[in-house]
């Protein structure tokens, strides 16, 4: 399952035109974080579409919306600081789209306000940040038209017969970067640089989207280097 999460967004309309386009594209699921009031406008932008905003979770906060999920995936089409902010790191829309159809478990993506989109605090949360590639002259998109090209993209192909692939849970991602903060303490990295390559690591295997077995793959080999470094150190 695809949730479109959409975080604070000021205008009915859009609400209403995203709602039409999911249904378009056969997306049913919609979370709202502090939402306008719903009304006329976005009923009536909504067209056919009305069941999936009458039926819309709304949410207090981007934590109580992505909650349960098993990938989050932000949306940004601010890439000029990716290379100096490992948070905002991004992968373009078309390898996301490739990448998530072999995938089991509920993926949310999520778009930010119209004005300025999604803050760091809440790209912090996400797995991954896709980007459509627009041009450098006007990147900004209209809310609603990036919504339609994103869901576009994730369903172009989405009933071909792939195996889907487990990924690994909340807890297991937790202990492998716990396993990885680990590691930098024992060879005793940097203080000042640990919190930037710790959220660089996790969005480095977020946008590999691991599966269960690759994730314990790479776990055990990071618990063997950290026993034999803990034996070194001794």
């Amino acid at each position: 399952m695809i949730k479109v999460i959409l975080v604070e967004p000021k205008n009915q309309g859009n609400i209403g035109a995203i709602a039409r386009v999911m249904d378009n594209f056969g997306f049913k699921s919609l979370a709202i974080v502090n939402p306008p009031e719903l009304g006329e406008e976005a009923f009536k932008r909504a067209v056919h579409a009305r069941d999936i905003l009458e039926k819309a979770e709304i949410c207090g906060s981007f934590e109580d919306a992505i909650r349960g999920l098993s990938y989050v995936a932000g949306t940004s089409s601010d890439i000029s600081e990716s290379k100096k902010n490992p948070a905002r790191n991004f992968m373009v829309l078309k390898e996301f789209a490739e990448k998530v159809k072999g995938f089991s478990g509920d993926v949310g993506i999520a778009f930010g306000r119209e004005d300025f989109g999604l803050i760091n605090k809440e790209v912090a949360l996400c797995d991954s940040v896709i980007y459509i590639p627009t041009s450098k002259d006007y990147p900004s998109m209209n809310l609603s038209h990036a919504c339609a090209i994103v869901l576009y993209e994730l369903s172009a192909g989405c009933d071909l017969n792939i195996e889907a692939r487990e990924r690994a849970s909340d807890f297991e991602r937790e202990k492998f970067y716990e396993t990885f903060a680990a590691l930098l303490d024992l060879i005793d990295y940097k203080e000042h640089k640990k919190k930037k390559t710790e959220a660089m690591f996790k969005r480095l295997t977020g946008r590999a989207m691991l599966t269960k077995w690759e994730f314990y793959t790479f776990m055990g080999l990071m618990k063997d280097i950290e026993k034999k470094l803990d034996e070194k150190n001794k």
